[in-house]
């Protein structure tokens, strides 16, 4: 544990960040997934999973949690799987 004040400060943020970005990621992918299993089971709210999910991953890529280029592979992947 630091002594500095400054450095203490800095884990709890960078521990409240931690958590933040964690969750998001979670969301992330379980929305992912979701949008996954509705689209080869052929469910009738599949498109609507599949917009969350496409929400969610542009979310993060803003959020710098994952790359652009990542999600936009991500992105087209899934819209042509729901193809």
């Amino acid at each position: 544990m630091p002594n500095i004040k400054s450095a203490i400060k800095r884990v709890k943020q960078s521990t409240a960040a931690n958590i933040q970005n964690s969750h998001a990621k979670a969301t992330m992918r379980t929305a992912v997934r979701k949008a996954e299993l509705a689209i080869d089971a052929k469910e009738e709210n599949a498109t609507v999973l599949l917009r969350d999910a496409i929400k969610k991953m542009d979310t993060a890529a803003r959020k710098g949690l994952i790359h652009k280029n990542t999600a936009s592979r991500q992105k087209a992947r899934l819209t042509k799987k729901a193809l």
